[in-house]
Protein backbone atom coordinates (compact mmCIF):
# COMPACT_ATOMS: atom_id res chain seq x y z
CA UNK A 1 0.00 0.00 0.00
CA UNK A 2 2.57 2.38 0.87
CA UNK A 3 4.27 1.71 -2.31
CA UNK A 4 1.60 2.67 -4.45
CA UNK A 5 0.51 5.71 -2.71
CA UNK A 6 4.30 6.81 -2.96
CA UNK A 7 3.90 5.53 -6.70
CA UNK A 8 0.70 8.03 -6.88
CA UNK A 9 2.60 10.87 -4.86
CA UNK A 10 5.34 10.68 -6.70
CA UNK A 11 3.31 10.91 -9.87
CA UNK A 12 1.31 14.19 -8.92
CA UNK A 13 4.45 15.63 -8.02
CA UNK A 14 5.97 15.04 -11.31
CA UNK A 15 3.05 17.04 -12.61
CA UNK A 16 3.65 20.47 -10.65
CA UNK A 17 4.48 22.17 -13.56
CA UNK A 18 1.16 21.47 -15.69
CA UNK A 19 -0.27 22.17 -12.52
CA UNK A 20 1.24 25.89 -12.42
CA UNK A 21 0.32 26.41 -15.82
CA UNK A 22 -3.63 25.36 -15.64
CA UNK A 23 -3.73 25.91 -11.88
CA UNK A 24 -2.41 29.67 -12.72
CA UNK A 25 -5.71 30.51 -14.53
CA UNK A 26 -8.34 30.10 -11.93
CA UNK A 27 -5.78 30.33 -8.73
CA UNK A 28 -3.80 32.43 -6.88
CA UNK A 29 -0.49 31.52 -6.67
CA UNK A 30 -0.30 30.27 -2.88
CA UNK A 31 -3.28 28.49 -3.40
CA UNK A 32 -0.61 26.15 -5.39
CA UNK A 33 1.93 26.65 -3.31
CA UNK A 34 0.02 25.00 -0.30
CA UNK A 35 -1.46 22.20 -2.49
CA UNK A 36 2.36 21.77 -3.37
CA UNK A 37 2.97 21.85 0.81
CA UNK A 38 0.00 19.47 1.17
CA UNK A 39 1.61 17.06 -1.48
CA UNK A 40 5.08 16.84 -0.28
CA UNK A 41 4.10 16.75 3.30
CA UNK A 42 1.45 13.13 2.50
CA UNK A 43 4.75 12.03 0.47
CA UNK A 44 6.65 12.55 3.57
CA UNK A 45 4.37 10.82 5.88
CA UNK A 46 4.50 7.59 3.78
CA UNK A 47 8.40 7.71 3.17
CA UNK A 48 8.59 7.95 7.08
CA UNK A 49 10.96 6.46 9.05
CA UNK A 50 13.34 6.53 6.13
CA UNK A 51 16.36 9.25 6.75
CA UNK A 52 17.64 8.88 2.94
CA UNK A 53 18.00 11.66 0.64
CA UNK A 54 14.17 11.39 -0.22
CA UNK A 55 13.54 13.29 2.98
CA UNK A 56 15.84 16.07 2.27
CA UNK A 57 14.43 16.27 -0.89
CA UNK A 58 10.89 16.70 0.75
CA UNK A 59 11.80 18.83 3.46
CA UNK A 60 13.42 21.65 1.41
CA UNK A 61 10.60 21.19 -1.31
CA UNK A 62 8.21 21.98 1.76
CA UNK A 63 10.34 24.86 2.61
CA UNK A 64 10.66 26.45 -0.42
CA UNK A 65 7.07 26.18 -1.00
CA UNK A 66 6.03 27.63 2.76
CA UNK A 67 8.24 30.74 1.01
CA UNK A 68 6.25 30.62 -2.32
CA UNK A 69 3.12 30.82 -0.09
CA UNK A 70 4.37 33.32 1.83
CA UNK A 71 5.06 35.52 -1.43
CA UNK A 72 2.18 34.68 -3.32
CA UNK A 73 4.27 35.29 -6.49
CA UNK A 74 4.21 32.88 -9.66
CA UNK A 75 7.62 34.02 -10.74
CA UNK A 76 8.39 32.34 -7.38
CA UNK A 77 6.49 28.94 -8.15
CA UNK A 78 8.46 28.76 -11.00
CA UNK A 79 12.20 28.61 -9.32
CA UNK A 80 11.02 24.74 -8.09
CA UNK A 81 12.34 22.86 -10.68
CA UNK A 82 15.75 24.78 -10.63
CA UNK A 83 15.52 23.78 -6.49
CA UNK A 84 14.92 19.92 -7.37
CA UNK A 85 17.77 20.11 -9.57
CA UNK A 86 20.35 21.75 -6.86
CA UNK A 87 19.41 19.15 -4.47
CA UNK A 88 19.59 16.55 -6.54
CA UNK A 89 23.14 17.76 -8.07
CA UNK A 90 23.87 18.12 -4.20
CA UNK A 91 22.95 14.60 -3.55
CA UNK A 92 24.80 13.04 -6.10
CA UNK A 93 27.92 15.18 -6.14
CA UNK A 94 28.12 14.73 -2.14
CA UNK A 95 28.41 11.38 -3.13
CA UNK A 96 31.35 11.27 -5.62
CA UNK A 97 33.32 12.53 -2.33
CA UNK A 98 32.34 9.17 0.01
CA UNK A 99 33.64 5.64 -0.68
CA UNK A 100 30.60 4.83 -2.43
CA UNK A 101 28.89 7.27 -5.33
CA UNK A 102 24.99 6.82 -5.06
CA UNK A 103 24.84 4.93 -7.73
CA UNK A 104 26.85 2.03 -6.63
CA UNK A 105 25.11 2.27 -3.46
CA UNK A 106 21.79 1.71 -5.33
CA UNK A 107 23.85 -0.77 -7.69
CA UNK A 108 24.54 -3.09 -4.04
CA UNK A 109 21.48 -3.10 -3.31
CA UNK A 110 20.89 -5.90 -6.21
CA UNK A 111 24.31 -6.73 -6.36
CA UNK A 112 26.13 -6.38 -3.26
CA UNK A 113 29.43 -8.31 -4.68
CA UNK A 114 30.10 -5.47 -7.15
CA UNK A 115 33.31 -6.00 -9.26
CA UNK A 116 35.84 -2.87 -9.69
CA UNK A 117 34.37 -2.71 -12.88
CA UNK A 118 31.59 -2.31 -11.39
CA UNK A 119 32.83 0.46 -8.98
CA UNK A 120 33.97 2.65 -11.53
CA UNK A 121 31.26 2.47 -13.63
CA UNK A 122 28.81 3.45 -11.01
CA UNK A 123 31.05 6.11 -10.30
CA UNK A 124 31.02 7.99 -14.17
CA UNK A 125 27.21 7.25 -13.64
CA UNK A 126 27.25 9.26 -10.46
CA UNK A 127 29.14 11.86 -12.66
CA UNK A 128 27.17 11.68 -15.77
CA UNK A 129 23.45 12.43 -13.70
CA UNK A 130 25.63 15.32 -12.02
CA UNK A 131 26.04 16.99 -15.23
CA UNK A 132 22.87 16.31 -16.13
CA UNK A 133 21.31 18.28 -13.02
CA UNK A 134 23.85 20.73 -13.81
CA UNK A 135 22.68 21.26 -17.22
CA UNK A 136 18.89 20.25 -17.07
CA UNK A 137 18.76 23.08 -13.52
CA UNK A 138 20.21 25.64 -15.77
CA UNK A 139 17.94 25.59 -18.69
CA UNK A 140 14.99 25.26 -15.89
CA UNK A 141 16.80 28.17 -14.60
CA UNK A 142 16.51 30.03 -17.93
CA UNK A 143 13.17 29.10 -18.43
CA UNK A 144 11.90 30.85 -15.61
CA UNK A 145 12.81 34.02 -17.21
CA UNK A 146 10.70 33.04 -20.25
CA UNK A 147 7.19 32.50 -21.44
CA UNK A 148 4.87 30.63 -18.70
CA UNK A 149 4.09 28.07 -21.76
CA UNK A 150 7.63 27.68 -22.37
CA UNK A 151 8.83 27.09 -18.91
CA UNK A 152 5.35 24.39 -18.34
CA UNK A 153 6.96 22.72 -21.87
CA UNK A 154 10.45 22.23 -20.51
CA UNK A 155 9.70 21.36 -17.44
CA UNK A 156 6.68 19.66 -17.45
CA UNK A 157 7.52 17.78 -20.36
CA UNK A 158 10.65 17.88 -22.00
CA UNK A 159 13.15 17.83 -18.95
CA UNK A 160 11.24 14.42 -18.46
CA UNK A 161 11.83 13.06 -21.75
CA UNK A 162 15.32 14.42 -21.65
CA UNK A 163 15.58 12.32 -17.75
CA UNK A 164 14.02 9.14 -19.52
CA UNK A 165 16.78 9.23 -22.67
CA UNK A 166 19.06 8.94 -20.33
CA UNK A 167 17.51 6.47 -18.15
CA UNK A 168 17.19 4.14 -21.65
CA UNK A 169 20.64 5.11 -23.17
CA UNK A 170 22.13 3.73 -19.53
CA UNK A 171 20.81 0.83 -19.26
CA UNK A 172 21.62 0.07 -22.54
CA UNK A 173 25.30 0.61 -22.35
CA UNK A 174 25.30 -1.23 -19.32
CA UNK A 175 23.80 -4.09 -21.21
CA UNK A 176 26.28 -3.66 -23.69
CA UNK A 177 29.50 -3.54 -21.94
CA UNK A 178 28.39 -5.84 -18.82
CA UNK A 179 30.36 -3.60 -16.65
CA UNK A 180 28.46 -4.95 -13.72
CA UNK A 181 26.43 -8.41 -12.74
CA UNK A 182 23.51 -7.44 -13.72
Amino acid sequence: MRLLANGILGILTLLYPLAVFYGNQFLEPWKIAAMLIMLLSIRLVFSYPNKNWTTLLLLAGIGYSLFAMWSNQLSVLRFYPVLVNALMLLIFGRSLFSTQSLVERIARLQHPDLPTQGIIYTRRVTQIWCGFFIINGTIAFITTHLSLEIWSLYNGLIAYFLMGILFAAEYLVRIKTQNYVR
